[in-house]
């Protein structure tokens, strides 16, 4: 069992910054992909970022660039730094852990990490909220 919480939501202005934190225990990260998700009211969870077990990043288009995903192996812990962020960033963030698929390495990973179902294990949750 993995047991992840997360941290660092909040109310920021349009522009500003937040990190989020995602701290883990019950096994090591180090098995796992780590990504972060997110969900609005009336809408489907989605993919914001990952960091698999080789390190390699993935973002959504909307991320890119203005979001980076960092992993510390030996506090067992995955960070999301938002930058420049915009009103539509506003949502509920999960952490999400994803078991390492030995049939992926490198950006052939994206699919393994990026979808819903593969998640083993999802933290609470924390709100952020972006003000115009």
């Amino acid at each position: 069992q993995v047991q992840l919480v997360e941290s660092g939501g909040g109310l920021v202005q349009a522009g500003g910054s937040l990190r989020l934190a995602c701290a883990a225990s019950g096994r090591t990260l180090s098995d796992y992909g780590m990504g972060w998700f997110r969900q609005t009211p009336g809408k489907e969870r989605e993919f914001v970022a990952a960091i698999s077990w080789d390190d390699t990043t993935f973002y959504v288009d909307s991320a890119k660039v203005r979001f980076t995903i960092s992993r510390d192996n030996a506090k067992n812990t995955v960070f999301l730094q938002m930058n420049e962020m915009k009103p539509e960033d506003t949502a509920v963030y999960y952490c999400a852990a994803v078991p390492r698929d030995p049939n992926c390495s490198g950006y052939g990973c994206y699919s393994a990490l990026a979808t819903l179902r593969n998640v083993d294990y999802w933290g609470q949750g924390t709100r952020v909220t972006v003000s115009s």
